[in-house]
């Protein structure tokens, strides 16, 4: 009697935990799921803006290509240029907190060559990546809003530059530093990966050195 309470008893909280385990692996498959489908209709939408052309491309032929309707393409994002930034606005929200957590006394050049070595694209993110790189060359409008996106960064970088040259984030010196940032960091994004890029990014860093000397 005692060893079938015991069986019973051990049973009960197999069952317990089990039951318990399903919500999580649940959460985990929709959360996979929901990645896969804003994936798509990133990819998709990409691969439109660069052949047919931003203004050109509507909600619909976007969900049409990623096989989505066109609910869930709103659903993820709200505006057609959300989806057209969404990996940059991600790169520069990144890049903004890299520089916000920077350690006392830790080299500019160490944040920002670190965070550049960082975003080398993985094997099988490089078609997404050369996605966009054609998606911004064919539409003026998009590397302009691109640009736009940048302010928040810029100014990080301006205090960052500031901070290290004893200066105020709004005097010319750090201002000027953080705009010529941003204009590297956008050119090294947009380039191959590989050794070319290692190189950009060495001699982007050598730059910033150079003329954070002279402030």
């Amino acid at each position: 009697m005692q060893i079938r309470s015991l069986l019973y008893t051990r049973s009960m909280s197999e069952t317990a935990l089990t039951d318990q385990a399903r919500p999580r692996e649940h959460a985990g498959l929709r959360e996979r799921g929901k990645a896969r489908r804003r994936a798509a209709i990133i990819r998709a939408a990409y691969r439109l803006f660069a052949e047919r052309g931003y203004e050109a491309t509507t909600v619909a032929d976007i969900a049409a290509a990623a096989e989505v309707a066109p609910r869930t393409v709103a659903m993820y994002f709200p505006a057609k240029q959300d989806i057209a930034l969404s990996r940059f606005t991600e790169a520069v929200e990144d890049l903004a907190a890299a520089i916000r957590s920077r350690r006392p006394g830790e080299p500019i050049t160490d944040v920002l060559g670190g965070w550049l070595r960082a975003r080398n694209v993985a094997p099988d993110e490089r078609e997404i990546s050369e996605l966009g790189r054609r998606m911004f060359e064919a539409n003026p409008e998009l590397r302009a809003l691109r640009t736009a996106r940048m302010a928040a960064a810029t100014r990080e970088a301006a205090a960052m530059v500031a901070a290290a040259t004893d200066s105020t984030a709004d005097a010319a010196g750090p201002r000027l530093a953080a705009v010529a940032v941003a204009a590297m960091i956008t050119e090294i994004l947009d380039s191959y990966p590989g050794p070319s890029r290692d190189e950009a990014v060495a001699a982007a860093m050598r730059f910033i050195e150079a003329g954070l000397k002279t402030l």
